[in-house]
């Protein structure tokens, strides 16, 4: 129960910043791994009509973040390095991101993540290092 409870404070938390501008909903959560949602629509794309590269890294770089918030919850930390790979395009509907952390030491953590569409098909993945501040 504690987990959904974190979890609802951090959506009433996350829901005025860029997190809900984006429209990011949260999934599942546990310690250290976690899945959000977008829903993603005709703003989200790109000219050619896929989803922009831009929503897809910061779903990623979100995601992670949020990965390391539940294994280190009195801690903040920021972004120092994100590296996104464009596998294959994703189109309007709904997506999928989990992450997940890979390494962590006092100060510094490693994450990956994963965006599919609906159907599991794999569009986007990435790695990010967070510093702890």
């Amino acid at each position: 129960m504690e987990i959904e409870q974190r979890l609802q404070r951090l959506a009433a938390a996350a829901e005025p910043t860029f997190w809900g501008f984006l429209g990011c909903e949260f999934v599942s959560m546990e310690a250290g791994v976690v899945t959000v949602a977008l829903d993603a629509k005709p703003h989200h794309l790109n000219l050619i009509g896929i989803v922009h590269g831009g929503v897809l890294s910061s779903l990623l770089d979100n995601a992670m973040g949020i990965a390391i918030m539940t294994a280190r919850p009195e801690e903040k930390v920021v972004t120092t390095n994100l590296n996104v790979h464009f596998v294959s395009p994703l189109k309007e509907g709904r997506l999928l991101v989990t992450a997940e952390i890979v390494h962590q030491s006092r100060k510094m953590i490693t994450t990956q993540g994963r965006v599919t569409d609906s159907e599991g098909n794999l569009g986007t993945i990435g790695t990010g290092t967070f510093r702890v501040i």
